[in-house]
């Protein structure tokens, strides 16, 4: 047989779990078509995988990849990190089902949340659909990259309810009529529902998806029950009660309606050391009972960047600091230059002046930011400058033009010895890469190399086939991705080429490629070889290629 590819002489790891083995991989029209020898030279394309691991390409099953894939169908820089499919449409927010006018609500609920440049919603495409059958179509006219989208309860509710969606609870008529909402969209390719109990709009209001009462989530799932389709929340992560609470009303719609469910973000902190064991320990007695509900752990720490030239995350406890950052430049400028409110944001930090909060901020960079304080942190600068932190930080910031950027390094999640044990829990979803998301603010990338480098390769706390595993064949069983996630004769040929000895994660570098010359930061990837999208090759040699391959699958 004549092959489009032929991978040779890599060890195949099939994304099952079981041992690696040698083989060649043989692909015909965008499947599998042949894992064993194969005759030299039966491929138009041959790769060379010697001393390379073969695998599914990986899934990401939390980004925000839904505004980036209309004017980037690779959604840069997944597929370099090996990741041959992503889920966006996380945290109740997509971009369907959505009236055009509401689109300027949902656009602030973005900018708040998510952290994206109001650029990238207004200069990059023709926003020209309202239904999510629409967005579908939009999406797939230069998609390198497989997409299985979520759709958001919060505009399911705003499509039904107009501004009600953020005051107040369903009428049995609206829930009916989100129900047939949601049926559409689940229809038209939606691979589920995602919600929220904590996110706000950029006026620091609930988002409509926090209105929402039990019966109305009840009903929804009911739908998705339908399908067998997934529910994703974020649950009230800040209070572990109240997260354990979430996990049981989620696994209560897991069994009565038949649906899988994942929650997101379980973070660990040296702060406090018993949440993560607490949730997981109320997750295994859910799925003793049967219950699907799946906790989403990222592999990496959080490496958080900002400047006072726009709105941060790191501010998100602090209204005042949040509404000052949200003003036009010169209104932000001429608040900062004043003494009270300036005096206000400071005391907001509490009596000691934000040494707590902002003590072990590092300088790192920005156009305008004096050469001999990069590497120092805040506490110094401030000593030096007789000044709290906070107010250091405030002035340092006017006296550069507000181009000086600050870097909280392993903001939590930084202990590989406590992390690596938890991960290898059969019932931990590897995932919240929130890849498209907080662009200005930290990298968002490198979760699949640093699980390799950090938590196979140098802490041993998973081999190597469960690692591949983790992000292939168990996430595409999670996420019901019945074409996807293992190397097996007849199932579409999504194939990382990889070197188990080098994958990693590059340094974290600023990219000006967002719309409007936006930037954002983001980390390469090291030790990815070669990703085929359908049978296609979609990223070689360090290079993006032409091909078009992916789709939108369920």
């Amino acid at each position: 047989m004549a092959y489009d590819v032929v991978v040779r002489n890599g060890l195949v790891v099939d994304g099952t779990g079981a041992p690696g083995f040698r083989a060649d991989v043989g692909v015909k029209d965008g499947r599998i078509a042949e894992i064993g020898t194969i005759a030299p030279g039966a491929g138009a394309r041959e790769v060379d995988a010697a001393g390379r691991v073969v695998a599914p390409g990986f899934i990401d099953p939390h980004t925000h990849f839904d505004v980036q894939l209309l004017w980037d169908g690779a959604a840069r820089p997944a597929l370099e990190h090996g990741v041959t499919c992503v889920v966006p449409g996380n945290c109740s927010l997509s971009l369907a089902p959505l009236k055009a006018a509401d689109r300027q609500r949902v656009v602030g609920m973005f900018q708040q949340i998510e952290e994206m440049p109001p650029e990238a919603f207004t200069t990059a495409f023709d926003w020209s659909w309202e239904d999510f059958a629409g967005y579908r179509r939009a999406i797939e006219k230069a998609l390198s990259i497989n997409v299985a989208p979520l759709v958001g309860h919060s505009v399911i509710r705003l499509w039904v309810m107009g501004g009600a969606a953020q005051e107040r609870a369903a009428t049995p008529n609206e829930i009916v009529a989100m129900q047939d909402l949601l049926r559409q969209c689940l229809e038209a390719g939606a691979v589920g529902l995602s919600t929220s109990f904590v996110d706000i709009d950029e006026n620091g209001r609930p988002v409509p998806s926090r209105f929402a009462q039990f019966e109305e989530l009840d009903a929804l799932s009911a739908t998705l029950g339908e399908f067998g389709r997934m529910l994703q929340c974020v649950p009230e992560f800040y209070d572990t009660d109240i997260t354990i609470a979430r996990i049981d009303q989620l696994s209560e719609l897991s069994l009565k309606h038949g649906i899988p469910t994942t929650f997101s973000p379980v973070f660990d902190s040296r702060a406090t050391p018993n949440n993560v064991p607490r949730i997981m320990a109320r997750v295994e007695a859910q799925f003793a009972r049967g219950a699907r509900v799946w906790p989403q752990m990222q592999t990496r720490p959080i490496d958080v960047s900002f400047s006072l030239l726009r709105p941060s995350l790191f501010f998100a406890r602090l209204p005042r600091w949040v509404r000052v950052l949200r003003q036009p430049v010169e209104a932000r400028l001429a608040s900062l230059n004043d003494p009270e409110t300036k005096a206000k944001m400071v005391a907001d930090l509490g009596p000691d002046g934000g040494e707590r909060m902002m003590g072990k901020l590092v300088v790192r960079g920005g156009d305008a930011a004096p050469s001999d304080l990069i590497g120092k942190t805040l506490s110094e600068i401030a000593a030096a400058r007789g000044q709290a932190p906070a107010l250091a930080l405030i002035d340092l910031s006017l006296e550069n033009g507000l181009d000086v950027a600050f870097l909280a390094a392993s903001t939590g999640h930084e202990d590989t010895d406590r992390i690596g044990p938890m991960l290898a829990n059969p019932l931990v979803h590897i995932g919240a890469s929130d890849g498209g998301a907080h662009i200005s603010s930290f990298s968002t990338y490198g979760d699949t190399g640093y699980l390799f480098s950090e938590f196979v390769r140098k802490g041993g706390h998973l081999s190597l086939e469960q690692a591949v595993a983790k992000i292939t064949g168990e996430t595409a069983d999670i996420w019901g991705l019945k074409d996807r996630g293992r190397l097996k004769a007849g199932l579409a040929a999504d194939i990382v080429v990889f070197d188990p000895e080098t994958i990693d994660r590059e340094a974290e570098l600023p990219s000006f490629d967002m719309p409007g010359d936006g930037m954002r930061y983001v980390r390469g990837a090291r030790g990815i070889d070669t990703v085929l999208v359908n049978g296609q090759v979609a990223y070689a040699d360090g290079a993006y290629t032409e091909a078009r391959s992916g789709v939108v699958c369920v």
